[in-house]
């Protein structure tokens, strides 16, 4: 083999960081990188030399002073005498409440929407798409203050429901009492409760790590289980029936647990002018929960349709060749083909529903817009501070979610052969 003078690289020269294509594009992202750090930097020194001509300072020390207000929904305790920080833990609880329900309760309806969207029953398709069209047409502050109103003006007070011939009645085997200002719901006991984890002035029960745990070990096990049919199915071609031995994994555990710590509801009751014993709901939850589920679930219920209709018809032709009803073909081959091309804008939706819920405000929910965005900025006048934190967490827990819905939609997807 003959090597040629001409092949060796050519020694470097500054020159090549603008001539040479090989070094060029890491010089136009290095001068790119520098510019934007220029830019930064000038917006934050003449953020701080405003500030200081107007005789403030940049610093986050407000968050220890004492609060000074009241929050009427509090997952963990809360007084006015507590900090700002606190405050804001509050609120960023309720905006996580409130979002995790949210999307729950709108990933259920959209689905069932968006199957029976192509339903062969006209009526029932025709019903979903009247849905659809109207809650997403019409904007989600105009549907939280439609509900507030429905929820104020047409419930019952309280009071209603006393007496031999009240005037309202609860539902739901009467364990559900919807009032103008709170929803009474019941609420779980124990007979024989295990002991609590004191963490500061919370506490994290024994039986609801012990419901955890099993969850948990529940689901590793069915994950060897599955892996266990495959081999199965591998080898001689026949899958075994796995469903009873998944289904009694989760059941069984959960049911000893259950009647080992004796779990039961505790209806609401009325006693004088209030209900007691259960948990009450306030409606400004009630209300923007409700709201973002509709909202949503009608943008998820397109998703959903469009999905379905992306998976090719030979697939269904394929199932019903192999005898599978309508149901299960559903279940068993389209949705989880659509599914790969579902997740990528659920992910969206997702992220518009956990910001939509600073909504909140418009029906007095404190959530972390009401708190940090609210109240603390309003008494603090910090209003560079307040809304660096409260961006930075918004900006925060979309990174998370987008993070959890990308792992499982890698998952999900097609694998290249």
């Amino acid at each position: 083999m003959v090597d040629y003078p001409g092949a060796a690289d050519p020694p470097f020269r500054l020159s090549m960081l603008i001539y040479d294509r090989r070094y060029r594009s890491l010089t136009i992202q290095a001068v790119v990188f520098i510019l934007v750090m220029l830019l930064a930097s000038w917006l934050i020194d003449n953020t701080l030399k405003n500030l200081a001509i107007l005789g403030k300072t940049f610093s986050f020390d407000f968050l220890f002073r004492r609060a000074g207000y009241d929050i009427p929904q509090q997952p963990i305790p809360y007084n006015s005498d507590d900090t700002h920080l606190r405050a804001t833990v509050v609120g960023l609880l309720n905006t996580l409440q409130v979002s995790i329900f949210g999307c729950i309760a709108a990933t259920i309806l959209g689905v069932v929407v968006g199957v029976l969207r192509l339903s062969s029953n006209w009526l029932i398709a025709r019903l979903m798409t009247i849905y659809v069209e109207v809650f997403r047409n019409i904007p989600l502050l105009l549907w939280i203050l439609v509900i507030l109103a429905i929820f104020t003006e047409t419930m019952p007070p309280p009071n209603a429901y006393r007496g031999e011939n009240p005037s309202a009645g609860m539902i739901l085997f009467d364990l559900v009492a919807p009032t103008n200002r709170y929803t009474a719901v019941p609420a779980i006991g124990m007979t024989n409760p295990p002991g609590v984890i004191a963490i500061g002035r919370e506490g994290i029960s024994w039986a609801l790590i012990a419901f955890a745990v099993v969850v948990a070990l529940a689901y590793l096990a069915h994950r060897f289980l599955k892996q266990w049919a495959k081999r199965v199915q591998d080898e001689s071609g026949k899958r075994p029936t796995t469903w009873w031995i998944t289904l009694a994994m989760y059941v069984l555990p959960v049911l000893f647990l259950t009647w080992y710590f004796g779990l039961h509801l505790i209806p609401p009751v009325l006693r004088g002018f209030n209900f007691a014993d259960g948990v009450n709901l306030d409606n400004a939850f009630v209300v923007l929960w409700l709201a973002l589920t509709l909202y949503t679930g009608a943008f998820i219920a397109e998703i959903v349709r469009a999905g379905i209709l992306a998976v090719s018809k030979g697939q269904t032709e394929a199932a019903f060749a192999l005898g599978l009803r309508p149901r299960r073909t559903m279940s068993l081959v389209i949705l989880p083909q659509a599914l790969r091309v579902i997740v990528p804008p659920l992910i969206s939706q997702y992220l518009n529903l956990t910001k939509n819920s600073s909504l909140a405000i418009a029906v007095g929910y404190m959530d972390l817009r009401g708190t940090l965005g609210g109240t603390t900025l309003n008494q603090t006048g910090r209003e560079m501070e307040c809304m660096v934190l409260m961006m930075g967490i918004y900006l925060v827990l979309s990174l998370i979610i987008s993070g959890g819905m990308n792992v499982f939609n890698s998952r999900v997807k097609l694998r290249e052969r």
